[in-house]
């Protein structure tokens, strides 16, 4: 059987050799930034580069054009997933990271190979497009494909500092659809139904009912439709939200003091109001403990500063493989300069030597913490625990 120091040696062997022709993937995929549920060429370059490392590829995977699946495995035994996202954001292109850390995971699983002659298990590298948007990862996770999984994984791309124990935020994307009736604005109002004003008061119903939700919640709406003339009672309105919550049971219970305020809505107006899911929707992220401190020793022996999470940010779609298997997502600094995602700035930074050596890092980070879990049975007994005992703590 393998030791884990052997184990190191021969990742750390091939990622001196590839880790530059990495940084030059990454690069080519930031030149050529594609949305997501469109990430066609990314989708190809890194699935290629899997199959030239010795991976079983089945592209596309689980209905998604732009998803993939590279598996390499020896005999039975434990099952590691690194989670690889592709997506670019309108206009500003990587301002995200996910050409650099999604290489990453590639990477990973491919230095992780070279131990696998001499490991029982399986290696899974899973490419989950559209994490800004629709989050594929939700589908994917639905489907199964996480759930013999002794762990998840990926790193994402920060700035500034590095933490593991990531949070996030369980979401609900709803559009409300208003439906009254057409009248002369002026000349005949009383004829018609102001589907607008419907719209109208499920924002103040959404206001009153903050006063008695949790603290950590968030609501926030726009109007995406509410007429077409001043003079034309509006016959049909719109309005999008997101509803957000630390714990997805939690979530689902707000939900529906939420659906109150939309009926409420259309029976004060006499309009017909209608809802649905316009984005999947994303749970939150499970802490898995044993996990964060696992990677989180490897980070520091590698020279990573470790901060403290600043709790709940945002929202993302590995939430959703958290509720299926042990599931872990650090962030890792890429620049040492304080600088926001989602800016010209930090796609910029993406580019820089201090990127591509972070590159390796977290590579070697991922492929460490794997090795660890497919070596170390109790390890992986402490994985589900944390798993089992998260999901059944969760306020309700």
């Amino acid at each position: 059987m393998l030791t884990y120091e052997e184990g190191i040696a021969r990742i750390d062997r091939f990622l001196a050799a590839h880790l530059n022709g990495a940084a030059e993937l990454a690069d080519r995929i930031h030149a050529h930034p594609e949305l997501g549920e469109q990430e066609f060429e990314t989708s190809r370059l890194l699935a290629e580069r899997l199959r030239e490392g010795g991976f079983q590829v089945e592209a596309p995977t689980c209905g998604l054009p732009t998803a993939f699946q590279g598996v390499a495995r020896h005999g039975s035994g434990p099952v590691v997933a690194l989670l690889t996202e592709m997506d670019a954001l309108p206009e500003i292109g990587h301002a995200c990271g996910h050409n650099l850390h999604g290489v990453m995971s590639v990477l990973a699983g491919l230095a992780l190979k070279e131990c696998l002659p001499d490991l029982e298990g399986q290696i899974r590298v899973v490419g989950t497009p559209a994490e800004e948007t629709n989050g594929a990862k939700v589908s994917m996770a639905a489907a199964g494909i996480f759930d013999d999984c002794d762990l998840a994984l990926m790193i994402h791309c920060n700035a500034g500092e590095s933490f593991v124990d990531y949070r996030s935020l369980a979401m609900d994307s709803l559009e409300f659809t208003f439906t009254g009736k057409p009248a002369h604005a002026a000349g005949s109002p009383w004829e018609g139904l102001n589907a607008l004003n419907g719209v109208q008061l499920l924002f103040h119903g959404v206001d009153m009912l903050r006063q008695h939700v949790r603290p950590e919640a968030r609501m926030h709406g726009i109007i995406s439709a509410g007429g077409v003339a001043p003079n034309i009672v509006p016959e049909t309105a719109q309005a999008r939200f997101y509803f957000r919550a630390p714990w997805r049971p939690y979530l689902n219970q707000l939900m529906e003091k939420v659906y109150d305020c939309a009926r409420g809505a259309a029976l004060a107006t006499g309009t017909q109001v209608t809802w649905r899911n316009n984005e999947a929707s994303f749970d939150d992220m499970l802490p898995n403990p044993t996990a964060e401190n696992l990677i989180g020793g490897i980070l520091v022996d590698l020279g990573v500063s470790l901060v403290p999470g600043p709790g709940p940010m945002g929202s993302t779609d590995v939430g959703n493989v958290s509720y299926r298997c042990p599931a872990l997502q650090p962030e890792l600094a890429i620049t040492p300069e304080r600088m926001s995602l989602h800016t010209r700035e930090f796609e910029a930074a993406l580019l820089l030597p201090e990127a591509h050596r972070m590159l390796g890092v977290g590579a070697q980070a991922l492929a460490r913490t794997c090795l660890k879990v497919f070596l170390d049975p109790e390890l992986r007994a402490s994985l589900r625990r944390d798993f089992e005992a998260q999901k059944n703590k969760m306020p309700r």
